[in-house]
């Protein structure tokens, strides 16, 4: 080591640690009015993370290397302590420069110590306790059916959920208050807390209407490989003209509801044989396999008939039983679609009529987001239905005749598209469209929104904040929060005022502004004091592009924990296990990457009970072994070698 060149090497990573230490430690006085305004516990947090921000503004990886010839920190691990891990590295190297220590030991290992002792207590704050063992929480998300099923609910807990979800996109507060009731009496009989979290959907940026199609219903049969009927073709008859019993699903596929006249429907028994032609002019038969003569529990008769073949059945089209005829009714009418492949045009409109496709040259859909629409310029990139249709912008034209747009007319933009799956792809109305290059002029609060953070207030712990950009939106959204405690307390009502001061706010990391504001938007989320952050991998995915997302969410969890905040991992995980009852050995894998977070969100599933006894093993053993990316050397006793005889 007393080699000049080796002497001058040391003395070269000396110098740049005491230039990142310098950097950092005057971040603080840069950003004094933004550290101002955070809430008091949060101050450490935000300066760590300030810190953290400038420190990844530098290329490492040269120092990281020279680090590591001295068996020092290679700063893999900055996160909770900035400075506290640069002065470590400072120490060793000095210790190998025999030059008297530069910084007292609670400046470094205490430092590192309290980052976890706050990021644990903000996560107890925000998300509850985690089970014993583990480090990260299970949150899973609540069907329609658990309003009035209590017994859904109970086995998500009993099972090993420790947080619930309801996605506000779907059904309505009374809906979501039975949720609220069955998730509180679930909990009660098991003997824990169980915190729920309400999803505000933000702006609806979809494709708008499609002219629905003609109104005809397949009914298929289930086969082999081979050809050979595994499940017969199914139709569900219920009387024209009163409210339809819920249809069944068999097989796990839909049944086909066709309404008939009553009278007609009534000489139906078990073992009656059912005729018509179909659709197609093909001779269809089918057996009537149950009689319900109280289908709904309030007299509504219904028949379930068994076919060998597949039929298509169209509005009035005749059934004849026992010589006698009737037509068929109800029928859903089929969707229509846009059928794209690259290299296409398409023209997206803020028009609000609904399209018929067949009527077409070019192919053209509505926006459910006028002012989206209106806000795209040329070159701009345009995705549809997760990202599996893909466009640019290529020309705009505010004056098209026949509207009250800008222009005296609707916005249209004409859009060539960029890719599809190999041999095109079917667009839909209703599906998801992401603008990443496009500033958007709306809010990342709706007036549906709004509502429903009012019902999150009164009756959850956790509002899950979508569509979130920049500081702007996160300051809308604790306005409106602070505008909730103001009326309370006006109103005399301190309790509900507590409830909304203290209620949760997560914050959804899904758009590329977001991801590319991170320092500024969790600065602004840390003025309110029960703080999180959810990483959105699904629209993440589809605004940075899947190759990003191997590194992304990893990113974000490393900018929370440097901020001593809590994140919530979303969208997949465990996806084929919760639908299928089997899980790939990737998810399986991913799901461990996830487990690094603070909570673990499961979508909905059939399986959804054998998902969560998974991820609560899981998390579990990791528990033992990880810290977030910090890998903690638990004893193996697989690998205790068996004792010599």
């Amino acid at each position: 080591m007393d080699a000049p060149e080796n002497q001058e090497y040391l003395r070269s990573l000396t110098d740049r640690i005491d230039d990142l230490i310098a950097a950092v430690e005057h971040v603080g006085e840069d950003h004094a009015e933004a550290l101002a305004k955070v809430h008091p516990t949060h101050r450490d947090g935000a300066l760590n993370v300030l810190r953290y921000a400038e420190l990844r503004t530098h290329d490492l990886r040269p120092l990281q290397a020279g680090l590591a010839d001295f068996g020092a920190t290679r700063l893999s691990t900055t996160e909770p302590a900035v400075l506290g891990r640069l002065r470590a590295a400072r120490q060793a190297l000095g210790a190998f420069n025999d030059e008297p220590r530069k910084y007292r030991y609670s400046e470094i290992a205490d430092a590192f110590a309290r980052a976890d002792e706050i990021l644990d207590e903000h996560a107890d704050r925000l998300l509850g306790p985690a089970l014993d063992e583990t480090h990260s929480r299970i949150m899973v998300t609540l069907p329609t059916e658990a309003a009035d099923d209590p017994e859904i609910v109970s086995g998500f807990i009993a099972t090993g959920a420790e947080l619930v979800r309801i996605n506000a996109a779907h059904d309505d507060e009374s809906v979501w208050l039975r949720m609220v009731d069955n998730v509180h009496r679930a909990a009660e009989e098991a003997g824990r807390e169980v915190r729920i979290a309400v999803d505000l959907a933000g702006p609806k940026l979809r494709t708008g209407a499609i002219v629905p199609g003609p109104q005809v219903g397949r009914a298929r049969v289930k086969r082999l490989p081979t050809g050979t009927v595994i499940a017969p073709s199914r139709i569900w008859l219920s009387p024209v003209n009163r409210p339809a019993p819920a249809t069944p699903e068999l097989d796990g596929r839909p049944v086909l509801p066709v309404q008939v006249d009553a009278e007609w429907l009534g000489r139906m028994a078990v073992g009656d044989r059912i005729t018509l032609h179909d659709n197609r002019g093909s001779k269809r038969h089918f057996t009537v396999s149950e009689v319900h003569a109280d289908a709904d529990g309030e007299g509504t008769p219904a028949v379930l008939a068994e076919g060998r073949q597949n039929a298509y059945i169209a509005e009035g089209t005749l059934l004849e039983h026992d010589w006698v005829k009737a037509r068929a009714h109800g029928i859903p009418a089929t969707e229509q679609r846009l059928r794209l492949e690259t290299g296409d045009t398409l023209i997206l409109t803020d028009n609000p009529a609904p399209v018929d496709p067949a009527e077409q040259d070019v192919p053209r859909i509505g926006c459910t987001l006028p002012e989206a629409v209106r806000a795209i310029r040329p070159g701009d990139r345009v995705l549809f239905d997760d990202g599996v249709i893909a466009g640019v912008a290529r020309e705009t034209n505010a004056g098209t005749e026949g509207g009250d747009g800008e222009a005296g007319g609707f916005t249209e933009v004409r859009l060539e598209i960029t890719r599809t799956k190999i041999g095109g792809a079917n667009l839909a109305a209703y599906k998801g469209i992401n603008l990443p290059d496009t500033d958007l002029p709306v809010t990342s609060l709706t007036d549906e929104d709004k509502a429903a953070l009012r019902f999150t207030a009164a009756h959850a712990d956790i509002a899950d904040v979508s569509f979130i950009r920049d500081r702007a939106d996160v300051d809308t959204v604790l306005a409106e929060l602070h505008a909730i405690v103001r009326e309370a307390e006006e109103a005399g009502d301190e309790a509900a005022a507590e409830r909304a001061r203290e209620l949760g706010v997560v914050l959804k990391i899904e758009t590329v502004p977001a991801y590319e504001g991170l320092p500024d938007i969790m600065l602004a989320g840390m003025q309110h004091a029960n703080f999180g952050v959810m990483i959105a991998r699904g629209d993440l995915a589809v605004e940075l592009g899947f190759e990003r997302l191997a590194e992304v969410p990893g990113l974000i969890m490393a900018i929370a924990e440097a901020a001593h905040v809590p994140t919530i991992m979303a969208t997949q995980v465990l996806e084929h296990l919760a639908r299928d009852g089997l899980p790939s050995r990737a998810e399986i894998t991913d799901a461990a990457f996830a487990l690094r977070a603070e909570a673990v969100m499961l979508n909905k599933g059939p399986h959804i009970n054998q998902a969560i006894e998974v991820l609560s093993r899981m998390s579990t053993k990791l528990g033992r072994s990880q810290r977030k990316n910090r890998m903690l050397m638990r004893r193996i006793n697989s690998w205790v070698p068996e004792p010599e005889h």
